[in-house]
């Protein structure tokens, strides 16, 4: 069973779908900048083998939602975006947010408890190594021009995160991409949202909202253990704000966790949300790693 979501707000239309039974406790994938709804989908198929109803969207300015006439791709916009998808739903979600999608579910779980019922952040904390940041800035702020190819537009992924096993086939990256007028191939998404460095005023804002979730809220922080923006440093200052929390590390994953180890990001998470859903998770006192090499 799929249903659409159309939610206009802010004059945008976003654009996605539930997956699953009605009945069926629903988790909220929220995907990262410059990627659209399409990055989860080994997640989703997992979490709907385990019971699970899925929702997916593109955020504004990327996949198939519309693009900011005020160019506004700030992160509280992308929250305020969220919470307007989870009022027109209608019905309590679990939230799982990658990067950008993290840090608009965590803003939105402040501003509607009622309709959150867990939260795992992946690969993002109230204060990241700014280095990552730059590094993932810079990919999405390259060939501006596009790709004469789907082959070219895979080389250029592949020596961003050259870690990640090639694909056998590149037809999944016309999800990301647009043809344009002149036959390239550009990414999917409103060159604005790139916009630019996050400041010291989003960790304050992040390391806010943090401390204003409620103590009964389910918390996870999944991260890559080979991430360049979620570093030692960042993990355990997250510790120290947020000590409720169940911490994962992902072994050989970097920030794009879910596309690196989907296998052992799916085992982690789904655990969890099922702990979750009979309330009886258990406080993150360790550091625990996930997929590691026998």
């Amino acid at each position: 069973m799929s249903t659409p979501i159309h939610v206009a707000t802010e004059n945008i239309r976003l654009r996605g779908e539930v997956q699953g039974p009605e009945a069926a406790p629903l988790v909220m994938l929220l995907h990262g900048g410059g990627q659209s709804r399409h990055a989860w989908s080994g997640t989703a198929r997992r979490l709907l083998e385990d019971g699970f109803a899925v929702g997916t969207y593109d955020a504004r300015g990327h996949g198939d939602s519309g693009w900011a006439p005020d160019k506004d791709y700030s992160m509280p916009a992308h929250a305020r975006d969220l919470v307007a998808v989870l009022r027109a739903l209608g019905r309590p979600a679990a939230l799982v947010g990658a990067s950008m999608g993290g840090i608009s579910g965590l803003i939105a779980a402040t501003a509607l408890p009622d309709l959150v019922r867990a939260l795992v952040l992946v690969d993002i904390v109230p204060r990241f190594a700014q280095g990552g940041v730059e590094r993932v800035r810079a990919f999405m702020q390259a060939n501006p021009d596009g790709f004469a190819s789907l082959e070219e537009a895979a080389a250029a992924v592949q020596a961003y995160n050259p870690n990640r096993a090639p694909s056998k086939t590149p037809d999944g990256l016309m999800r990301s991409l647009r043809e344009g007028p002149d036959g390239r191939l550009r990414w999917h998404w409103d060159p604005a949202v790139v916009g630019g460095a996050p400041g010291p005023e989003l960790t304050e804002l992040l390391s806010e909202k943090l401390a204003a979730l409620p103590a009964s809220l389910p918390l996870m922080l999944v991260s890559g253990a080979q991430s360049d923006v979620v570093d030692a440093d960042a993990i355990e200052e997250f510790r120290r704000q947020a000590p409720q929390a169940e911490l994962v590390a992902v072994s050989r994953a970097g920030h794009m966790v879910a596309g690196d180890r989907n296998d052992a990001f799916g085992d982690a998470i789904s655990a969890f949300l099922k702990r979750t859903e009979n309330a009886r998770f258990p406080p993150g006192d360790e550091l625990q790693t996930a997929g590691a090499a026998p």
